[in-house]
């Protein structure tokens, strides 16, 4: 039983998906709802939030990424099968790539909620709260649309599934 014990907490922690800066991060459970109705009241609160990136704005000094909230499940991945809520901004003292951190990429931040910043939407200026970043995990590509992938591959039935037709359910 002793050496199935860190087989068993190796597999779980490969699980988690989130590095431990995102993971174990002090954070207060407060839903996206709460704090875009009263931004001022929940300042310096620490969060862990996610969903899909939207924009990315480099600066000289820091990198601002707008992102769709998407509630996050038990492992930290936001959750795309349910509705976004609205818009919210990362604030990162590094450079962010564009080309890495593109638009409908997955991603959870920690972080402490630092008031509000103003965005431009089509041509109507909106407030959205802003998050200085502690830790950002960009989530892999193939967890973006699982689903899809799962029926492309025809889950028992191969590739191309029975007689070349690909394995839709």
């Amino acid at each position: 039983m002793k050496l199935y014990l860190p087989l068993i907490v190796l597999l779980l922690s490969a699980c988690s998906g989130l590095p431990p800066a995102v993971r174990d991060a002090q954070v207060i459970n407060i839903s996206y709802e709460q704090v875009s109705q009263d931004v001022d009241g929940y300042e310096y609160t620490p969060v862990r939030w996610g969903g899909v990136i939207i924009d990315v704005e480099n600066q000289e000094d820091e990198s601002f990424v707008q992102i769709m909230f998407h509630p996050l499940d038990s492992y930290g991945r936001p959750q795309l099968y349910r509705a976004g809520e609205g818009r919210f901004v990362i604030k990162s003292p590094e450079f962010l790539d564009p080309v890495i951190y593109v638009t409908d990429r997955r991603i959870t931040v920690a972080g402490v909620i630092e008031g509000q910043i103003e965005r431009m939407v089509g041509q109507k200026h909106i407030f959205v709260p802003l998050i200085n970043s502690s830790a950002i995990h960009l989530w892999p590509v193939e967890y973006r649309n699982n689903s899809d992938y799962c029926r492309h591959r025809g889950l028992g039935g191969g590739f191309r599934g029975i007689g070349g037709y690909r394995g839709y359910w």
